[in-house]
């Protein structure tokens, strides 16, 4: 087992990275309200890996055992090297997938990507309205997202949907499976939002009631249970909703690596934001060094971190104490136990949370978008005016 060289000693459970998420940029055309970047993440957009530095973490990583790959961001089409980092993760046996907004996939791309042996591609969709769609992501996108799914169709893809699910669209979940259907889906992911990064300063905007979520998971599984529907449905409940919390990413550091756009190597998306932690660089680290050894990954690893409640916990090889950027976020403790749990002294700041969705004031918090300079802010209730006009429609 891998010890840590920081004093800090925990168990290892897995010897290997399974999965390698390439977090290749930044950048975005849109302004997602939910977006799980960093909300900082402009200063990270600066010195992106060039395209033979992310091939070598490519090489670096399978050595290690990884077998998938994500590409994602940002959005990961506007770098014009995507068909040469997935041409060469096809020859070093990588399945990879594009995780993509759609923005800037066209037929010549498109057909590059499958030359080169890109497997899979999953494309974000945010409503069956124009309206909630250019609201939520601050852009016109809806008529290029119909557009590309129909491309992706086209070229022998697995459609694969993912929808991350909030207030202003989760009354729209019978209509949503119906679209997908319509659009030919193999695969739809409902995610409900989960609270990091942006979505955390826009919780009382964004956050539904239970009475919601529990209605939009009965209409899934009315769906998912019908026999024509051939479509594989993941329903993803939202953390706040569950007294127990679940593995972060699998457990901290047991299954996933990022490397992020500028070489970061991570254990989770939101791990910068914790203090006092200096993560290992692609640019001056071995990535096996980083995954086995660095203080970074040992430091939640296992359970020898914990104290209690969670250290003498019947669950805690089962849940790891949850989420440790979760834990931080919202009590100012990375390592106290993760708030959605009921033994939790902090679980009180979720109940608030959850009675504040049952009461939100549109009018005196507003959404603030992803936003590269000045964080634009909106107020919604206006939106919230349309969305009771749509469910008065017959």
């Amino acid at each position: 087992m891998a010890q840590p060289n920081n004093g800090v000693s925990s168990a290892v459970t897995h010897t290997q990275p399974l999965w390698l998420l390439a977090e290749v940029t930044y950048r975005c055309p849109m302004h997602c309200a939910f977006c799980y970047n960093p909300t900082d993440y402009d200063k990270h957009t600066q010195n992106e890996l060039t395209t033979e530095q992310w091939i070598q973490a490519l090489r670096d990583a399978r050595k290690l055992g990884a077998i998938q790959l994500g590409i994602s961001g940002g959005e990961p089409l506007l770098r014009d090297d995507i068909e040469d980092i997935v041409i060469e993760a096809k020859k070093l046996g990588y399945y990879s997938n594009l995780i993509t907004s759609g923005v800037g996939l066209t037929e010549q791309r498109i057909q590059a990507l499958k030359d080169g042996g890109l497997d899979h591609i999953q494309l974000s969709m945010h409503d069956i309205t124009e309206d909630i769609n250019n609201f939520i992501t601050n852009t016109k996108t809806f008529q290029l997202k119909q557009k590309v799914a129909a491309m992706i169709k086209s070229h022998g893809y697995p459609m694969v949907l993912n929808v991350v699910i909030h207030r202003y669209n989760i009354g729209h979940m019978k209509e949503i499976l119906e679209m997908a259907e319509a659009l030919g889906a193999d695969y739809i992911e409902l995610a409900n939002t989960q609270y990091y990064g942006w979505s955390l300063i826009n919780r009382s905007q964004l956050m539904p009631t239970k009475e919601q979520v529990d209605e939009a998971e009965a209409i899934t599984n009315t769906f998912r249970a019908n026999p024509n529907n051939k479509m594989k449905i993941f329903f993803v409940v939202p953390d706040y909703y569950s007294d127990r919390p679940k593995k972060c990413m699998n457990g901290w550091g047991e299954v996933f690596m990022i490397v992020t756009a500028n070489g970061d190597v991570l254990p989770c998306h939101s791990a910068r934001s914790l203090p006092n932690m200096k993560f290992p660089n692609v640019r001056d680290s071995d990535l096996g060094w980083s995954w086995k050894e660095s203080p970074a990954f040992t430091k939640y690893r296992g359970t020898s971190w914990m104290k209690e409640p969670c250290s003498s916990c019947s669950e805690k090889e089962n849940d790891l104490g949850g989420c440790r950027c979760q834990a931080f976020l919202l009590t100012g403790d990375a390592e106290a136990a993760d708030p959605v749990c009921s033994k939790s002294p902090h679980r009180h700041l979720i109940d608030k949370a959850i009675e504040d969705a049952r009461n939100p004031v549109f009018s005196e918090q507003p959404i603030v978008f992803r936003n590269d300079k000045n964080s634009k802010r909106v107020i919604a209730g206006e939106l919230n005016d349309r969305l009771d006009e749509f469910h008065s429609l017959p």
